[in-house]
């Protein structure tokens, strides 16, 4: 049954309200595939639109039947067990990239990261060199202002295409979305795409900068283990992973959830880890700090679905 109290939806039901959709539709999909932590629920339909115009459609459709949509693919998303209600749509198949005059890169919202920084360097352009090691897509990276030591998305953002809760394309000039820390203030809607402005680089140096940090990241962070990246944002002045290690928590576990003990804002899924294990094991590493330091840890990690 649906948790809304009304009776679940036939597939019969969801033949009608995804009528004329070209993509993939899954029922009751494990979205444990679509998280980079490797947890999560099923999803009443999981929708895999072919493009941006089939992304539209699914949009429209599902605003007309008053079903809420929900955009799964971030490294930062911590789907519950119980799943989400609903339309998840997937952008995976939305893959295009095209280079455009003036050192310009357009990606559709599904294009992952390492692809794009791969498409960047073989083209000499430089300017997502901060992104290496990161396994989300672009659309993620946008929403989150996704961002490390080296640089962070808005920095190379030159317009947004979105889709709004109607079902129509958008285009927004970079200087209409206001930026901060881990966060892009974009209005209702879906990321498809995002047009990026790069510069010329040495080949040879660009590629040597992304190999470097690549190495930094592994030498760091667990990228050999399922997480969605880091947990909580870092307070002011400060680090989020100095302060869960001054507290003593690399290592703690709860389940298969894992504080990394290579770095401590970092949790990782050692092979079974569900939902209600992450969470509880995020509740021991906030109270433990907030004891320790008297710092509130505030989520990066977005937290959806239901138990």
């Amino acid at each position: 049954m649906a948790r809304t109290g009304r009776p679940a939806r036939t597939k019969q039901d969801w033949a009608r309200i995804l009528e004329g959709v070209r993509g993939t539709i899954t029922y009751q999909a494990s979205l444990q595939d679509y998280t980079s932590f490797r947890i999560g629920g099923p999803a009443d339909a999981l929708v895999e639109p072919v493009d941006v115009e089939d992304l539209c459609r699914v949009v429209a459709q599902a605003r007309a039947e008053r079903i809420p949509v929900f955009v799964v693919g971030g490294t930062n998303v911590l789907v519950r067990d119980g799943g989400i209600r609903g339309i998840v749509v997937s952008l995976r198949q939305l893959k295009t990239i095209r280079q455009e005059p003036g050192h310009v890169l357009y990606a559709d919202g599904g294009v992952g990261m390492p692809t794009l920084i791969g498409y960047a360097i073989r083209r000499s352009l430089s300017g997502l060199e901060w992104g290496a090691g990161i396994p989300g897509t672009v659309a993620g990276c946008v929403v989150m202002n996704a961002g490390t030591r080296l640089g962070e998305m808005k920095d190379s953002v030159k317009a947004v295409r979105m889709v709004d809760p109607r079902g129509r394309v958008v285009d927004i000039p970079a200087a209409d979305i206001p930026f901060s820390y881990r966060k892009a203030h974009l209005p209702r809607g879906i990321v498809a795409g995002v047009w990026l402005q790069l510069r010329p680089g040495a080949h040879d140096q660009i590629e040597r900068t992304v190999k470097d940090y690549l190495q930094y990241r592994k030498d760091t962070q667990p990228l050999t283990w399922p997480s969605a990246g880091c947990v909580f944002k870092n307070p002011p002045q400060d680090s989020a992973g100095r302060l869960v290690d001054a507290a003593g928590l690399k290592g703690a576990r709860v389940g298969d959830a894992q504080v990394s003990d290579k770095h401590a804002n970092f949790m990782v899924n050692l092979g079974q880890a569900r939902a209600a294990d992450v969470l509880a094991l995020i509740r021991k590493v906030r109270a433990a700090v907030k004891k320790q330091s008297g710092v509130t840890l505030e989520l990066e990690l977005k937290v959806v679905g239901q138990a």
